[in-house]
């Protein structure tokens, strides 16, 4: 809580001092928001994810069965794996369920990943270069419990965070970067990534499970292995970027309630499930 009010309290002042509008913020990714379910759609970036990162997603209707398991049963709009789950088995995917009767959420099942390591790569947009990064850390995600596949989060205990962007060169950033802006010009996102070591981050031999466009946090300020004042030059550093690309979105962009058609996204999307979720929707783009 005390990080991510510094976050705030730092993106504001570096707004002020840049002349850009912090209400903004909201509208960094608004070309990828569904402005009829009022969510940022996990089925929506599946499909701009290309066919070898892409994990198999689907909604559960409450009648299919995968093919194959464990599998990972999460909510269309989710963030920082809450509501997340995995079931091992077809009794495990039963038992779910049944825990979800007279819940009209949209859940989904995603297959899951067999890279051995979980990675979260995050970035911030260049405020003078649509085609170049400002910040690309990578936190390597570890979990204590010894479990294969576990489902990691923040407020998960077990979960530990390492920041290990000093361990791959200016180079091999570019190589990443080439990788992930083929899924989309994101301002700013954390991807959520499984491969099995570092050169198959960077070569592209892996998968990705999870992309956060709303709030994403960089989890490179709550690595255990980054000092205090190293997390704070980091919020100084990474708000001023976010100020400075906020300050490049265009006046005439047709603005949209991105916050507060998030918090009511839930009646949203459940009003949407009842009569148009048997189709995929995508999003209503917008200039960039």
């Amino acid at each position: 809580m005390i990080t991510r009010s510094l976050l705030v309290l730092t993106y504001i002042w570096h707004c002020i001092r840049l002349a850009a509008k912090p209400w903004k913020f909201f509208q960094l990714n608004a070309g990828y928001f569904n402005n009829t379910k009022g969510i940022f759609s996990k089925l929506d970036m599946d499909q701009r994810i290309p066919a070898r990162w892409k994990l198999a997603q689907y909604r559960d209707n409450g009648q299919v069965v995968p093919e194959n398991f464990p599998v990972f049963l999460k909510p269309e709009w989710g963030q920082n794996s809450a509501g997340v789950v995995r079931a091992d088995n077809i009794q495990a995917l039963h038992e779910n369920r049944a825990s979800r009767e007279g819940d009209d959420q949209p859940y989904l099942i995603q297959e899951s990943a067999r890279g051995s390591r979980e990675f979260e790569v995050y970035l911030i947009l260049s405020d003078t270069n649509k085609d170049q990064f400002a910040t690309l850390s990578i936190t390597e995600v570890t979990n204590t419990s010894g479990d294969d596949l576990p489902v990691n989060g923040i407020y998960n205990k077990q979960t530990c965070y390492q920041d290990i962007s000093g361990s791959f060169s200016a180079d091999q950033l570019q190589k990443l970067w080439s990788h992930l802006k083929q899924v989309g010009q994101f301002r700013t996102a954390r991807f959520g990534i499984r491969a099995d070591n570092l050169n198959e981050l960077v070569s592209g031999e892996f998968k990705i499970f999870e992309i956060n466009l709303f709030l994403p946090m960089p989890l490179a300020l709550v690595s255990s292995n980054v000092t205090r004042l190293e997390k704070l030059a980091m919020v100084c550093r990474l708000t001023k970027q976010l100020a400075a690309v906020t300050r490049t979105l265009p006046e005439q962009r047709k603005v949209r309630s991105i916050f507060f058609r998030k918090l009511y996204g839930r009646n949203n999307v459940n009003q949407t499930s009842r009569t148009s979720y048997n189709k995929v929707e995508t999003t209503e783009e917008v200039a960039l």
